[in-house]
């Protein structure tokens, strides 16, 4: 590994010198005390040794909803970041057989700015929000966590039948009654002339991400997409020192199950969209899927879940593009008193309609 370059200060002043180093991404110069390029947001190795350094990370299950986090060494209290759970264990990930993880994206977003966009969020129609969820400090709570995908690459072949429809136009003659007359007037009649097709459709398909994780749903990972995969790096432990970081609980066999569903829709729509005519029915397609390939990636996820009342939420921020999901506690009282002014309002424009007010 190349040593850092050290820059000499050519002002002499009080404040503490700094050796200065390159960004690995886009060639920047950063400070060896941050964790962040200034210039494009990739995270920095440091180079003084952080505590625990040379130490293997302690492995934790959640055996509330099954997820299964590294942490540092020396950490002695955990909390689920997926289920806000301290009924957690320690294992031994080596009994486990899972395989590394083979790609990584860096944090770009960081926990500042990720904090901040929650409160950004939870602001957002604020009004219907219960007035003590924001002394409760739920902001402290974001954790930063590399979470694992899988990312399949996959030929679909596809064998199809349907019935193809071609409209045509007649003209139509019909008479109407007006006045006492009888009026003669034509019109167009759309007919459609159908006939049976079949044929073969292929292609390629890739990027699509499953997660990996238990804790973290489908659904709530397609609110967080797009990952920009352009930016893969091949997996270093470096990057995920100062993170936790999530083994995966879903395994390639059960992704690759999802992947195919996801793959076999497109590959309908895509036949569809293919077939001649003005309209189709009765669409049948048979796909088979060759040449797989997969991936077990680790993509940047910061996580916030908390509990308000007894009921779980959780907000979600892409650590790579910053984009943001959750769900936020309502107060019931609040919509309450909105829905009764609107039962009032409308109550009251029915009296005026019908001239009762």
């Amino acid at each position: 590994m190349t040593q850092p370059t050290e820059v000499q200060p050519t002002i002499e002043d009080d404040s503490p010198v700094l050796n200065t180093r390159t960004c690995s991404q886009c060639g920047a110069p950063v400070e060896s005390l941050d964790r962040f390029c200034q210039g494009c947001g990739t995270a920095q190795a440091s180079e003084a040794p952080a505590a625990g350094a040379g130490e293997p990370p302690k492995y934790f299950r959640c055996e509330n909803c099954g997820a299964q986090v590294a942490v540092d060494p020396d950490q002695r209290s955990y909390v689920c970041p997926f289920c806000d759970s301290t009924y957690v264990v320690e294992f031994a990930p080596e009994q486990s057989g899972r395989q590394p993880p083979e790609f990584v994206i860096g944090f770009a977003v960081t926990v500042d700015q990720a904090r901040e966009k929650f409160n950004r969020w939870l602001a957002n129609n604020s009004w219907f929000r219960p007035g003590d969820l924001r002394r409760a400090r739920v902001a402290e709570k974001m954790r930063g966590v590399y979470l694992p995908f899988w990312s399949f690459s996959l030929l679909a072949e596809s064998r199809w039948a349907a019935s193809i429809g071609e409209h045509w136009y007649r003209t139509e003659t019909y008479t109407v009654h007006r006045n006492g007359k009888t009026e003669t007037r034509t019109r167009q009649v759309q007919e459609t002339e159908w006939w049976p097709l079949s044929g073969r459709h292929h292609r390629y398909y890739s990027g699509f991400l499953v997660s990996g994780s238990r804790g973290l749903h489908q659904s709530d990972a397609e609110r967080i997409k797009p990952f920009h995969l352009a930016a893969l790096k091949r997996y270093e432990p470096r990057f995920l020192a100062g993170w936790l970081c999530e083994e995966y609980s879903v395994g390639r066999s059960d992704a690759l199950a999802l992947c195919q569903q996801e793959f076999f829709a497109r590959e309908q729509r895509a036949v569809a969209a293919f077939l001649p005519g003005d309209t189709h029915s009765g669409l049948e397609v048979e796909t088979e899927f060759s040449q797989v390939n997969s991936d077990l990636i680790l993509l940047p996820v910061y996580l916030l879940s908390y509990r308000y009342r007894d009921k779980l939420y959780r907000f979600l921020v892409n650590g790579q593009t910053g984009k943001v999901a959750g769900d936020k506690p309502i107060s019931g009282w609040k919509v309450g008193i909105v829905v009764g002014l609107a039962v009032v309002l409308a109550v009251v424009v029915f009296l005026v309609l019908a001239g009762r007010w």
